[in-house]
């Protein structure tokens, strides 16, 4: 994911990108360089997204070991960090574009917002979308040291085997409940 939750593109420059702090009610309440947001345990906005292929199957990853927050876990999203101004929906875009290697994606579909936060100062507003992706992905080398699209059955196994981000975990546990609520 980009860097946030497992969030946005790692760069020399990504801890001087400018993101948005939020309060508990997600509204604005100042602006921080990325690094020093999460030096400080500042609250801002991410996005997840899951992203599926025509089968169904749902695109999963093992992070570098070299990204900010959460290295070399896994995460069955893609997504990060949303930037000072930017919308959820222009993010939730920008990210799974940049973090599947495709462009011509369609607009990822919004499902619903929740507050992430472990209680040891990591804490964010997380919005968490879907995206049907059909066009070959080509994930960043520096971003992402395996990928592949598995079945829905196959990631739930992997639960307890793999190490996975836990802002990525706790929102998919979340989206299993919202998709069980029909």
């Amino acid at each position: 994911m980009g860097e946030g939750m497992s969030a946005a593109g790692e760069g020399v420059s990504a801890g001087d990108e400018v993101l948005d702090i939020v309060d508990e009610n997600d509204r604005v309440v100042g602006q921080s360089p990325r690094g020093e947001a999460y030096a400080r345990g500042l609250r801002h906005r991410c996005v997840f997204i899951q992203a599926r292929d025509a089968a169904g199957r749902i695109f999963v990853h093992r992070r570098t070991p070299t990204k900010l927050v959460f290295p070399s876990l896994y995460d069955m999203f893609v997504g990060g960090v949303v930037g000072a101004g930017e919308t959820y929906d222009t993010a939730a875009l920008r990210e799974a574009e940049e973090e599947l290697g495709v462009t011509g994606l369609p607009l990822p579909r919004y499902l619903f917002k929740f507050l992430y936060d472990n209680g040891a100062g990591q804490t964010w507003w997380s919005a968490v979308y879907e995206v049907r992706c059909d066009l070959p992905v080509r994930p960043q080398a520096e971003e992402v040291a395996w990928h592949d699209f598995l079945p829905e059955d196959e990631v739930r196994r992997r639960l307890d085997d793999w190490e996975w981000v836990p802002d990525g975990l706790a929102a998919y546990e979340r989206l299993r409940a919202f998709r069980s609520r029909g």
